[in-house]
């Protein structure tokens, strides 16, 4: 049975594109009714689309597919965006208030109406986190209704680069798929995983991924900083593969034998990890090459907290994303920043009911998607597809068997037989009885009309004389044709 009500959320990932479709029910839950995964390595590098046609033709082949499974249209699709090109950018806007006035609500408008039209070079903004009003020389979270002589906006505007926009926006318009709304995947993220007392006492998102990973600092319920690291387990792959390997073969080892920490009395200096079956590696010689690549990733999340919320993180690190699988993954963040508060987020907070093994696996890859899913609230769903259409297939949908009127969709006037079909005799006398009454009648107005005055030639008794002719002559000629 075809869904009738559903949201589709597209999330463009460096390693994957994935499209996901579920409903909401009424007890808070998340259904989801399709899940599809399309590999995009060779067309989005850091989060960012390179090559248009492959991408559009990605995301065609998403849509179609949760089409199919839905036996459904799909009207429109929720979009998350990140990657290197998304970047947090303090601003403040300042304005007097001679005579001290009192703040109202249109005051704090203009406040940010004015950071709005802040401009960038090659970027504009993709959203904006409000930080605390400055009031005098008071913070303030909500400044109207007081009086003060100075207003002061602080704003986290969240840009990305121009090309980026674009190109995105050409590769929705050219798979011909509407984009319900644009979601900065990093804070759709942070919704579904972090707490709110996380949010509240000050926390720090890391979101390790395939080419990037994604700081996002929290404190007080504000997002307070954001950046995008273009590091990600794939660089770990590449070091391995420097052991003259192939990446498929790095990655595979990287899984089986990787570890983001290991003391080194711990370390068996005999032992060694097999690359085929003539190679291998020693054991110290694998675990210096991923420790320290995911020393440098460490090295530069910590990096990106400011200073001024190093001493406040209550909340500890919250790791997610397909990095956070690595074993041992909290204790080298432990090592490396010195907070003893490390949570690996395997889930998303809400309540999802699935039998797709991917998300039910809770190992951190789909926390993303299924946070671009629980912010959705508009119907995506269109038009139910027929049954007999196969989405898959590069033929197009298999029509129902046509009929004569189908064939010869046109008006037809009474009695006329469509070109290409030969009438039997009792059509024939039943197309000449229709022809007769419609001459008559056809006869029996134009006659009405003469009488008005109204008449090709003559008048009206003439009119009608020369047409009954006319027809009669017409009439005997049909009538001569031999029957087929």
């Amino acid at each position: 049975m075809a869904a009738k009500d559903f949201i589709v959320a597209i999330e463009l990932g460096s390693s994957k594109m994935t499209g996901i479709a579920g409903k909401k029910n009424l007890d808070g839950s998340i259904s989801v009714l399709a899940v599809v995964k399309e590999d995009s390595s060779s067309f989005i590098r850091n989060g960012i689309v390179y090559n248009i046609n492959q991408t559009v033709q990605c995301i065609s082949n998403i849509v179609r597919k949760l089409s199919s499974s839905l036996k459904s249209e799909i009207a429109r699709v929720y979009v998350g965006v990140g990657g290197q090109s998304i970047r947090s950018v303090k601003n403040v806007v300042v304005k007097e208030l001679p005579g001290g006035a009192i703040v109202s609500q249109e005051m704090v408008n203009e406040l940010m109406d004015k950071n709005r039209s802040m401009t960038y070079q090659d970027s504009e903004i993709l959203d904006v986190a409000p930080q605390e009003y400055k009031v005098d020389n008071q913070l303030q979270i909500d400044p109207v209704g007081i009086q003060c002589s100075r207003l002061e906006g602080n704003f986290l505007n969240i840009i990305w680069r121009n090309t980026f926009y674009r190109n995105l926006n050409q590769c929705f318009d050219t798979a011909e798929v509407a984009i319900a709304e644009m979601y900065l995947a990093p804070l759709a993220l942070a919704d579904s995983v972090l707490t709110d007392a996380e949010k509240r006492s000050g926390c720090v998102l890391v979101d390790l991924g395939a080419d990037t990973t994604t700081v996002s600092v929290y404190y007080k319920n504000k997002l307070r900083h954001m950046a995008v690291i273009p590091l990600g387990g794939d660089n770990i792959t590449k070091d391995i593969a420097s052991l003259q390997m192939d990446e498929a073969a790095a990655e595979k080892m990287k899984l089986k034998y990787g570890c983001a920490y290991t003391e080194n009395t711990d370390i068996d200096n005999t032992l060694t990890y097999p690359i085929d079956a003539e190679r291998s590696v020693e054991a110290r010689k694998f675990i210096e090459i991923v420790e320290g690549r995911l020393q440098e990733i460490i090295e530069n999340v910590w990096y990106q907290v400011p200073s001024e919320y190093t001493d406040r993180l209550l909340g500890g690190i919250i790791l997610t994303g397909g990095g956070s699988n690595m074993k041992d993954i909290d204790k080298a963040f432990r090592n490396h920043t010195h907070i003893e508060k490390i949570r690996v987020a395997k889930f998303v907070t809400q309540v999802i009911k699935s039998s797709n093994p991917d998300i039910n696996d809770h190992n951190g890859m789909m926390n993303t998607i299924l946070g671009l899913l629980s912010k959705g609230d508009m119907n995506c769903a269109g038009e139910e597809t027929p049954e007999n259409t196969d989405l898959f297939s590069a033929d197009k949908p298999a029509k129902p068997a046509q009929t004569t009127a189908d064939l010869h969709p046109t008006p037809r006037t009474a009695g006329q037989i469509s070109p290409g079909v030969v009438p039997t005799a009792a059509e024939k006398e039943k197309a000449e009885e229709q022809r007769r009454k419609a001459a008559e009648a056809a006869a029996l107005q134009e006659g009405n009309a003469g009488e008005d005055g109204e008449t090709e030639e003559g008048d009206g008794k003439k009119g009608v004389k020369s047409r009954m002719s006319r027809f009669k002559r017409w009439m005997d000629q049909f009538l001569k044709e031999p029957d087929e």
